[in-house]
């Protein structure tokens, strides 16, 4: 999930290994997934990407959301977020993110945040999953489902390929992991 965007993307040396698989697809799944009016949920790493990035971008819907939507921010140094609206979560990211979704807000997308992904899944804070397979084998780089990632079922909602070969797939958290043996079946 690292550096997806361009080759200068965090210090990633296959930055930009998405771009060849971008297609009409892919951007529609993503406009539908992060819907209209929404706010952002980010980690630090991601969010100072970001405002370097989404105030200078040429002018688009995507740039306008994202630079119109609330950055609520899992961070240890709340006072240098410039880029806003913004809002630190707080000490406690969990309780943060409680917090926020209990108000009349609009949803909450993550992007990237690799670290901040993870923490949502345990406490059932992450109603939906949209998740791109890109037709490609990077070996390094972050993860989306790291090792802090609790072992959970999703349920698929629904999929669909692009002419690109990016699989876009909808799940929703459905409980923690059940597990089994074939050797039960055996008689």
């Amino acid at each position: 999930m690292q550096g997806p965007g361009g080759p200068n993307e965090d210090g990633f040396a296959h930055g930009g290994w998405t771009v060849p698989h971008a297609d009409a697809a892919v951007g529609a799944a993503i406009a539908a997934g992060q819907g209209v009016g929404f706010d952002l949920l980010l980690g630090r790493r991601t969010y100072d990407m970001w405002s370097d990035y989404w105030p200078k971008a040429a002018k688009s819907p995507m740039a306008e959301s994202f630079n119109a939507a609330t950055k609520y921010v899992a961070t240890h140094r709340p006072d240098s977020l410039q880029w806003g609206p913004v809002e630190s979560l707080g000490p406690d990211i969990v309780a943060g993110v409680r917090r926020v979704k209990a108000g009349d807000g609009p949803d909450l997308i993550v992007w990237g945040s690799s670290t901040v992904t993870p923490l949502l899944l345990e406490p059932g804070l992450a109603d939906e999953v949209l998740l791109l397979v890109y037709p490609v084998l990077l070996g390094t780089g972050k993860r989306f489902f790291s090792d802090i990632a609790p072992p959970r079922e999703l349920v698929l909602v629904a999929t669909k390929t692009a002419s690109t070969g990016v699989i876009i797939s909808t799940y929703k958290p459905s409980g923690p992991l059940r597990t089994g043996s074939f050797a039960d079946d055996e008689s």
